[in-house]
């Protein structure tokens, strides 16, 4: 800079010589786009540095003037031809001298640290005059020599006896030995090139790979990325990765912030700190954020306003669904033993994109051992089939012991089985897939094509009982009671009302409840009645409707009712209210098994008395 440069813009806040410069540019016909890369266009991101410095010293040679200095203490400057001449040829220094409670901008790690978080991508190289050590050949001191010759002599074998040709004597080499010393050089910090700029095509998975663990420090490759130029009504570049595992505490900071995603302006990194650019269930992705469109000056305020964010988050979450969804079979199985919480959680809290994360959702099912995904249950479901059959429980083993899925097993009806916490809050929130409705077979609403007819004959058959066992026997138990089209081996079954809890929620819910100290949502859960259905091929409930069109008093058959309604419970995945009421009613049945009466345990320990 001249003179008269520094007073224009170091001596004048908010003149910017940027800004002169692209009206300049813009006036002998340059293009916008050519100059967009220009930074600094408000005329105060210089004084930024009396942040961290007392004072400020510019040292400048212009080609057309002498060279200067510029000084500061930011209340005054001055400007003084430099006494030494024109050392610096052509250019500028900058030196800072730093406040007290900012010398740590002088640790050499600091400095790195900086520059290759923020600026380790811009076109400008950038060095650091840094200090390392190094190993060289030093030459031995006389004295020292005569030392370690000495040695040598004590220490001859069999090899030195060796002869040395003529004209090569060995005491003529000069004598060295390695040492460790400490050297200051110019260190280039930002190396790693923006592949994100490039096209897709031109880069390679090794670079992909090597990017990815220079930019996450992880060790291993990543899962999959995808990398992809957007355009419209923003453009930017991205580059995502999903990693090959996620940490053990992942969901114990559900939701809390990250620095996987890292955001930046013309390659210019702006924040790692913004948690809007991607939902909270792909918080796990790392990568890269780069836009054109957005203002170098954008503050991490005024970021979370700007409406370009949501147009980029809208695009950023479409791809990666699409990443998900290309990998292969095999890839697809590490993807999901991974993210598959993530994943349900998505269903759950992005209604926006619900169909598309429907779509790579796997359970375990009836089918195999192995996990299905919706598309492929559709393909395999029966021809008079109308909904997706599915029961909740912790288990792969509980789930297919359970009464709800007897009848549909053994007629070949496939079913999903939902063996994790999330899973059924998650089909809660889909309505749909492909048209088909989901079925919870341990609600009320299910409906076996083949058996309607056969049901209804079996509802008026065994209406007497139904209608005993709701108004007399478990009227204060069950809502009401009817004919199964669920059991084959279980007499009975309690079955939720269709937006009632099932088993599982139930359990799931409770557990929360739990959390309460005065216990009320426990007895609000504890409560609720459910839908008493009765399997009208069992031998004890043909028994049961004979017994009570004889005699509806039968004191056996409201003993044996009781029993069976405190079975099903137990079976169907709920708890029981009084477990020890439960206990004495086995125990009396037992005892009427193998006839003994009651009075002969009391009898028993009179004997004793």
């Amino acid at each position: 800079m001249t003179k008269q440069d520094l007073v224009n813009n170091l001596g004048t806040i908010a003149k910017s010589g940027t800004a002169e410069f692209l009206n300049k540019m813009q006036e002998s016909g340059v293009s916008g786009q050519d100059t967009m890369d220009m930074i600094g266009q408000f005329g105060v991101g210089f004084y930024s540095s009396f942040l961290v410095a007392d004072r400020v010293v510019v040292t400048t040679k212009h080609n057309d003037d002498d060279q200067y200095i510029w000084e500061s203490d930011a209340s005054s400057f001055s400007i003084t031809k430099d006494p030494r001449g024109p050392t610096l040829k052509r250019g500028t220094t900058i030196s800072l001298y730093l406040k007290e409670e900012a010398k740590d901008y002088l640790e050499v790690n600091m400095l790195r640290n900086l520059v290759k978080k923020y600026s380790q991508f811009i076109n400008f190289p950038i060095y650091l005059w840094a200090n390392k050590e190094v190993e060289v050949d030093e030459p031995i001191e006389e004295d020292e020599k005569d030392e370690k010759d000495e040695q040598k002599d004590e220490e001859k074998t069999a090899e030195d006896d060796v002869d040395v040709e003529e004209g090569e004597p060995d005491e003529d080499k000069p004598k060295t030995k390695k040492v460790k010393t400490t050297v200051w050089e110019w260190e280039k910090l930002n190396d790693n090139k923006p592949i994100w700029t490039r096209k897709p095509a031109d880069v390679t998975d090794d670079e992909y790979t090597a990017f990815y663990k220079a930019l996450t420090k992880d060790t291993s490759k990543p899962l999959t990325h995808i990398h992809f130029f957007a355009e419209g009504e923003v453009s930017f570049k991205s580059l995502l990765f999903a990693p090959a595992t996620q940490p053990s505490d992942t969901f114990n900071k559900y939701g809390t912030q990250t620095d996987n995603l890292k955001l930046y302006v013309r390659r210019v990194f702006i924040t790692d700190e913004f948690t809007d650019l991607l939902p909270k269930y792909l918080s796990f992705l790392q990568g890269i954020v780069d836009s054109d469109d957005l203002p170098l000056n954008v503050s991490r305020e005024t970021l979370q306003q700007h409406k370009l964010l949501k147009v980029i988050k809208k695009k950023l979450i479409r791809k990666a669904l699409d990443m998900f969804k290309k990998l292969p079979k095999d890839e697809m199985a590490k993807f999901w033993k991974e993210y598959s919480t993530n994943i349900k959680l998505g269903i759950i809290e992005d209604p926006a994109n619900r169909t598309r994360l429907a779509k790579l959702l796997m359970f375990l099912s009836s089918n195999d051992n192995e996990f299905t995904n919706l598309a492929d249950y559709i393909s395999r479901m029966k021809p008079k089939q109308e909904h997706i059959y599915y029961m909740a429980g912790t288990s792969r083993e509980e789930v297919r012991k359970s009464p709800f899925v007897e009848r549909l097993l053994k007629k070949g009806y496939e079913v999903l089985f939902l063996v994790e916490a999330v899973d059924e809050y998650t089909i809660s929130a889909l309505p749909e897939f492909d048209g088909k409705k989901f079925q919870n077979v341990a609600k009320e609403g299910l409906v076996i094509p083949e058996d309607e007819d056969r049901m209804k004959a079996a509802a008026a058959k065994f209406e007497p009982l139904t209608k005993w066992l709701a108004e007399t026997a478990l009227k204060n138990e069950v809502s009401k009671v009817v004919v199964s089209a669920r059991l084959t081996d279980s007499p009975c079954a309690l079955v939720a009302s269709m937006f009632g809890w099932s088993g599982n929620m139930e359990r799931l819910a409770l557990s929360n409840a739990h959390q309460k100290s005065d216990g009320s949502e426990r007895g609000f859960y504890m409560n609720q009645k459910k839908i008493l259905e009765i399997n009208p091929r069992h031998a004890l409930i043909q028994h049961l409707l004979n017994v009570v069109n004889e005699n509806p008093e039968d004191s056996q058959a409201k003993d044996l009712t009781n029993l069976m309604f405190k079975t099903a419970t137990l079976r169907s995945g709920y708890l029981l209210k009084d477990t020890s009421e439960y206990a004495s009613s086995v125990e009396k049945l037992l005892m009427k098994t193998l006839n003994i009466p009651e009075s002969e345990m009391v009898s028993f320990w009179l004997r004793f008395r």
